[in-house]
This record gives C-alpha cells, structure tokens and sequence, in this order.
C-alpha cells in the first residue's frame, strides 16, 4: 500500500514533466522556423483571408500566362481618371510616381493610348471630309486608312516599345530605380494630353493649332521629364542623365508628326477675291475655294 501511493503521487509529477517537454518543443520549433509565431488576430491576415495590403508586383503564373499580367489590370475607372488628370497638372508632375502611381498599372495606360489613336484618325477624317464638303468643286471625300495604321505603329511604338526599351539601357547601366511596368504606365498616362488637343485640332485656324501641339508638347514634355531625370541621376555615371536629351527630341519628333500627319489640314484658305485668311492663298485660285492638307 504504501508504494503504491507513491507511484500515484508521482503521477503527475509525471505529466508535468511531459508538458515541459512540449514546452521546449515549441520554443526550439518557434527558433528554428523562419516565421516566428505571431500574436491573435494576425494570422488571417497573413494567410490572406483579408484584404491584401496593395496589389502583388507580379501574377502567380509565367509570363506567357493571363494570370502573370491580371494584377497589372485590376484597377477601378476612378482611379485611372484621376490618374489622367493629374499628368495635366504641372505641379503634381514631379511627385506623380510616388503618390499617384502606386502601384503601377497596364490598363489606364493601354485605353489612354488606344484612344489617342483612335482620336487622331477621326479628328483628322472629320477635318478632311468638312474640308471636301465645304470645296467648290464638292469633291467626294474617302476615308484613308492609311492614317488609322500610321497613328496605331507611332503611337504604340513611343507610348509601349520606347519605354521597354529605355528601361532595358537603365538596367544594362545599372539603374534599377524603376520596373519596366512604372516605365510602360508613366509613358501611356503622359500621353494623355494629345487626346483633348487633337480633338481641338479640328478648329480650321493653323496658329491656333501650332499653339495647342505646343501646349500639349510642353505639358507632355515636362510631366516625363519631371519624372524621368531623378531616375537618370540616380546613376553613378553622369553621362546618363544626357539621355534626357535624346528623350527630348524624340518626344519634339512625335509633336512634330502628329502635327504634319494629323493637324496639317486647312479648311478653308481663302474667302473672296482677295480677302485671305490664316492658312494663306492657293496659286491659280481665286473666288470662294477651300482645301485640304
């Protein structure tokens, strides 16, 4: 009996020290795994049953896959609006990346550049056919194509392959400062001023339209450079922020275009006998005549 009642007053003496070697488990399982345990009421968050704490930089999937890219689409109309809007406001320019680019997007800058295209075709066809409607001759007026391939190949290369592109030369340089994602999207929402002034390019008055290509370029022009030369001097070599330049004259290169391919027309160049209008006269003509560039 009374060994008895010693083996049952060490029965849990006996638990106890189990339970102290659970206790030594876990703590040498807590400092051996690369995630320490966390306290309540975090752990669904880590786990992802809440909302995520902004978009992940890239897809689950390979780069060939939809799911790779469907991150970079997830973004709501408001939000691409804003971001439009904002590229016209010099002020906003130098901070764009960091408050109103975060995270980077493809959507807004693919619609901001299909629509610019798709502005320069129409503008340009409705300027042409009230041109041929309004000619003495009423010739009949067909649509050219052409125009429609020419804006899509300019605008998609400047907008989409330069950006690539000048992130491929920063990387070979060792500029890291930016992904190719914020290059594309900076690129596209800065392209977003071409689309009210080549709408207002209709207006049959020539200075009136150098004076919009040249807003349009100077509000273009400085959003990209305001947000672009930081990253060029970023680099060790300062031979890198002279790309700035080449930068420069491409942009006043695509200004140039848009305006000879698209805002070149004149509606109406003469009036009377002898009572020119801006857009000067045509030789041989005279009387009432309209023409088109």
């Amino acid at each position: 009996m009374p060994l008895s009642k010693t083996r049952l007053e060490e029965g849990p003496e006996g638990l106890q020290f189990k339970s102290f070697l659970g206790a030594d488990a876990n703590a040498s399982n807590s400092r051996s795994s690369p995630n320490p345990p966390r306290s309540a009421g975090v752990g669904n968050a880590d786990r992802g049953y809440l909302a995520e704490e902004g978009r992940a930089a890239k897809g689950t999937g390979g780069f060939w896959t939809i799911e790779y890219y469907q991150p970079y689409f997830d973004i709501d109309t408001k939000t691409v609006l804003q971001r439009c809007y904002m590229t016209l406001n010099p002020l906003a320019a130098p901070t764009y990346i960091p408050t109103h680019l975060t995270p980077a997007d493809l959507y807004g800058p693919f619609w901001t550049l299909t629509t610019l295209i798709f502005a320069l075709f129409l503008s340009s066809s409705l300027a042409a056919s009230i041109s041929a409607y309004l000619s003495a001759d009423s010739e009949k007026f067909d649509y050219d194509f052409k125009l429609l391939s020419i804006a899509m190949s300019l605008v998609y290369a400047y907008g989409i392959a330069l950006p690539v592109l000048l992130w491929l030369a920063l990387r070979y340089m060792g500029v890291g400062e930016w992904s190719v994602v914020e290059a594309v999207s900076l690129w596209g929402y800065g392209q977003f001023a071409w689309i009210p002034v080549s709408v207002l390019c209709v207006i049959p008055v020539p200075i009136v339209r150098w004076v919009l290509v040249g807003l349009a370029f100077g509000l273009s022009a400085y959003f990209l450079g305001a947000n672009i030369y930081p990253i060029l001097a970023s680099a060790e070599a300062k031979a890198t922020r002279l790309l700035i330049i080449v930068l420069a004259a491409l942009h006043l290169g695509v200004a140039l275009s848009f305006k000879i391919l698209f805002f070149g027309y004149y509606v109406v160049e003469k009036i009377g006998a002898d009572i020119p209008i801006p857009g000067g006269d045509l030789p041989g003509t005279g009387g009432n005549s309209t023409a088109a560039r």
